[in-house]
């Protein structure tokens, strides 16, 4: 493993933390980085697997929660119908995931400009929702109608489109359902810890006999990096969405998204 290796994992580690939370497509970003720095991940597993690092951030930024609401499940009606509806919202991708899983990663994961695609339409989708989104009804996302959940998790299922976003899918979804702005960003949050950590285990499950020591030290750079950057992020969000919204994330997507065209004009 040469030291340009170790800067360009250090390099897209970090970027994995400062986008995974953000509606912008953490994994559109890698993969377009990573196709013109030349960066090449066995079974295109670092992708992935260095997500672990973003899901860490987010588990310790809400470890109290977690752990209150750990403790309420066996007596609390309320956050027992909370953890239901997460785990409803996870289950449509959970299904896809599994069953979309070889295309994904050989066709959807190797072609750039469908990733520049999908970043510019989905940037003008998240300046139009963050402006004309309806009025919102829901200001809690613990207390989303049931029904409500499993669209979201629809919505999500969008997100296997590399470029789509996990979090923009179901922050564009939740707004459109009726939901405030912070809500929208903290069920996301939550949504992305059983949805990432299975995205872990199955890509961990499905290459762990081909990764080599060298693409273990790599990842880990990669783990590492994210979890920092992701650190950052997860703790400043809520409050720039709840005063200032999400154009600039708009606008973020489709200037990535038309530089990565112009990108692969000039140098294929």
């Amino acid at each position: 493993m040469g030291d340009t290796t170790i800067v360009e994992a250090l390099l897209l580690g970090i970027l994995e933390g400062l986008t995974e939370f953000i509606p912008v497509s953490s994994t559109g970003h890698i993969l377009l980085a990573g196709h013109f720095l030349g960066f090449e991940s066995t079974g295109k597993a670092f992708e992935i697997l260095i997500q672990l690092g973003a899901i860490l951030a987010i588990l310790s930024v809400y470890a109290a929660r977690l752990w209150q609401i750990l403790i309420d499940l066996p007596r609390d009606p309320a956050t027992r119908r909370f953890v239901f509806g997460v785990l409803l919202a996870f289950l449509p991708a959970a299904v896809i995931g599994v069953l979309a899983y070889k295309i994904i990663k050989t066709v959807l994961f190797e072609t750039p400009i469908l990733i520049c695609t999908t970043l510019v339409l989905g940037g003008f989708v998240l300046l139009w929702v963050d402006r004309w989104a309806t009025r919102p009804r829901y200001f809690d996302a613990t207390r989303y109608p049931l029904s409500m959940y499993l669209k979201i998790g629809l919505f999500q299922c969008l997100a296997m489109i590399p470029g789509t976003s996990r979090s923009g899918s179901t922050i564009v979804g939740a707004l459109l359902l009726g939901a405030d702005k912070r809500s929208a960003a903290e069920f996301s949050f939550f949504l992305a810890m059983p949805t990432m950590a299975g995205a872990f285990a199955y890509d961990l499950y499905k290459n762990y006999d081909i990764l080599t020591a060298a693409d273990l030290q790599i990842i880990g750079v990669g783990f590492i990096a994210a979890f920092v950057a992701a650190l950052l992020v997860v703790r400043s969000l809520l409050n720039y969405v709840s005063k200032r919204g999400y154009a600039f994330f708009g606008w973020w997507r489709i200037v990535v998204g038309l530089a990565g065209f112009a990108g692969l004009l000039l140098f294929g």
